[in-house]
């Protein structure tokens, strides 16, 4: 299956289904001599885990990484890391009912019509499961990124209509302390609310996700097609259910002038303002990135749809299983993985000049 593969020197090779025995990886690129903080990278997985809020899947997996080569007494040796996350919790005969069926919104059609055949246990290779793969080599990209001092951090702006507009009332320290990642308490306890209801309904919501690059050297960023902000985006839209991405001023720059975005330099090579969201011309300009990515309400609902069988005729189908309200709580250090493999595949390039 081609389109497995993510970066260029740190290069991410996953593989596995969401009902299949495991998930798993290879990390290529990691430089060699690092030491591997084990704990840290667990941690990362455990704050993408099902079941740790009343809106996630009740599906109980413990995702503890194993990690079958590259290391060496604790330290990477500059060979290729292979990592599985074995499935424990998996009930494959849960989706026996959609071996003939397309699921509205899902890709049981699309799959099935580019290969000619399907897993349908729970989505298998489209299954968010997947992103157990991308968490462990952001996991690895965030150890290379603390020695350079670049930081990835993220939080819930928006959980459908509940916005946090206001950046001044942001505090950072608290979004790993509520079920919802927000950053900031009111807001948190509005998002539970409406998830509470959107639950009880069997129906889903989708939200939004802010997440900033902090310490980011300037001169990163290939053009022409390899613009850091290109890579970005393609990176985000990678992840299951997004369905948009802005970077800087983003859609805002429709009503502006160029004197009210433009970023006027200071004399220490910072910008007044930072309306381009820390890229210019594709480069990075040593001002932080910021980003938000928007992910659609996850498709699969608890209510009865219309939908067709492979023998075209009309069905009713309601969907059995374990799955989330909202997923994008549970999507933040997948937002951080992405984006921080993809600092560091930059990074790496720049310094080999490529």
């Amino acid at each position: 299956m081609s389109g497995s593969s993510f970066g260029k020197i740190f290069k991410l090779t996953s593989f596995g289904e969401s009902h299949g025995p495991a998930i798993g990886g290879i990390i290529e690129g990691f430089p060699p001599n690092i030491s591997i903080d084990f704990e840290f990278i667990q941690n990362e997985l455990n704050r993408r885990k099902t079941g740790f809020t009343n809106f996630s899947s009740s599906r109980k997996e413990n995702d503890k990484v194993q990690f079958l080569s590259g290391i060496f007494e604790g330290k990477s040796i500059g060979t290729p890391i292979a990592f599985v996350v074995f499935n424990e919790d998996h009930k494959p005969k849960d989706y026996d009912f959609l071996k003939n069926a397309y699921r509205p919104s899902h890709a049981d059609f699309t799959y099935e019509k580019k290969y000619g055949i399907r897993d349908y246990r729970g989505g298998g290779r489209a299954s968010a499961r997947e992103t157990l793969s991308r968490v462990v080599g952001g996991a690895f990209s965030k150890i290379i990124l603390k020695k350079e001092n670049i930081l990835v951090r993220s939080y819930v702006d928006q959980i459908g209509h509940i916005k946090h507009t206001n950046k001044e009332s942001l505090d950072w320290d608290f979004v790993e302390q509520n079920s919802v990642r927000s950053s900031n308490q009111e807001i948190s306890k509005e998002m539970e609310k409406l998830l509470l209801v959107i639950k009880k309904n069997g129906d889903t919501i989708g939200g939004s996700i802010y997440c900033e690059i902090l310490g980011v050297p300037a001169g990163l960023g290939e053009p022409v097609f390899d613009k850091f902000q290109a890579e970005l985006a393609k990176a985000m839209l990678s992840i299951p259910s997004v369905k948009g991405f802005e970077y800087g001023s983003g859609f805002n720059s429709l009503e502006k002038r160029g004197s009210e975005l433009n970023d006027e330099w200071n004399a220490d090579f910072t910008t007044k303002t930072n309306n381009s969201g820390g890229i210019q011309g594709g480069i990075s300009n040593g001002m932080p990135i910021y980003f938000r990515v928007a992910f659609k309400p996850v498709a699969t609902i608890f209510k009865d749809q219309n939908s067709v069988d492979k023998n075209r005729n009309a069905i009713i189908l309601k969907s059995k299983g374990r799955h989330d309200s909202c997923v994008v709580p549970r999507a933040v250090p997948i937002v951080e993985a992405m984006a921080a493999m993809l600092t560091l595949d930059f990074l790496l390039r720049q310094k080999v000049n490529l």
